[in-house]
């Protein structure tokens, strides 16, 4: 008997890209379960369109959080975990058949292909030769955790493969549509990123946000061949460098034991010590 299979997807407001989403897995894999942070549109009613189980987890601001109870839902041996906005091409989902049911591997690195700023990037550190993500694995081979970025974890002993890039074996994801929402992502996800870095007790000095910086950009644009990609590799790269600064600054922020409330508070009282110093006194008119 060939062994079972889970697709597990984490939701939030994704009725435009679910559809294309559950609609590439729903022919070849055995249970679709997703969990959704309490969507404000036809997410949950699409999900269940597809014959997908709905669970529902509170809204966390970002999906990493819910991707452990997520796979705890899914009762297939393999489990295949998918966002809203990424499609597998059928010759990828044959190979992900093979390989289960050769038992070839506990987890398999899959090439993603980012669609970014209206085109996939080839370099950049965002190529599906560079970016391998271990989305497909055998249950109880991978743990997730809610560190932003870094959820999915192999267990000892586990035996990794890979596939190799070749046109259809790679998921596609639909990542970035424009600048704007670019930034809108990376101002949310920086914020996280520094929340979890002050809870683990980290800091970083100014110089050491600008050489993070800089290794950032030599790595995406030199390394990673982002000249390649155009305007968006240049683009791309500066972005991401500019994020480690962001994050740093967000720390460093984190430090201060001000609230936004209390600034604005001393903000206004300083404003009005300016306003009161601009009136002249009784005194001072009537000798006028």
């Amino acid at each position: 008997m060939p062994p079972r299979i889970s697709v597990v997807v984490n939701t939030l407001n994704e009725e435009k890209n679910l559809p294309f989403a559950l609609g590439s897995v729903r022919p070849w894999v055995d249970e679709i379960v997703v969990v959704d942070m309490h969507s404000e549109d036809r997410t949950v009613e699409i999900a269940r369109e597809f014959g997908a189980q709905v669970f529902l987890h509170e809204r966390m601001g970002f999906a990493d959080p819910a991707r452990a109870f997520a796979l705890a839902q899914a009762t297939g041996d393999w489990i295949l975990v998918l966002d809203a906005d990424e499609v597998v091409p059928f010759p990828l989902s044959r190979r992900l058949l093979d390989i289960s049911t050769n038992d070839a591997a506990d987890v398999v690195l899959i090439p993603w292909l980012n669609y970014i700023l209206g085109e996939p990037l080839m370099h950049t550190m965002c190529g599906p030769r560079q970016c391998l993500q271990r989305r497909f694995f055998r249950k109880s081979h991978v743990t997730a955790t809610s560190d932003i970025h870094n959820f999915f974890h192999v267990a000892p002993g586990s035996r990794v493969t890979s596939i190799g890039y070749e046109p259809g074996l790679a998921v596609a994801h639909f990542a970035t549509i424009d600048i704007r929402r670019y930034i809108e992502k990376l101002n949310r996800y920086t914020t996280i990123e520094a929340d979890q870095a002050r809870d683990r007790g980290e800091r970083v000095t100014q110089l050491g946000a600008l050489i993070k910086a800089a290794k950032v950009f030599v790595t995406y644009y030199a390394i990673g061949r982002g000249y390649r990609d155009g305007w968006r590799g240049f683009y791309v790269s500066l972005i991401s460098a500019f994020s480690e600064i962001l994050k740093a600054a967000k720390l460093a922020e984190s430090s201060v034991p001000a609230h936004p409330e209390s600034v604005e508070a001393y903000y206004r009282q300083e404003a009005e010590n300016l306003v009161k110093a601009c009136q002249p006194s009784r005194s001072s008119s009537a000798s006028g």
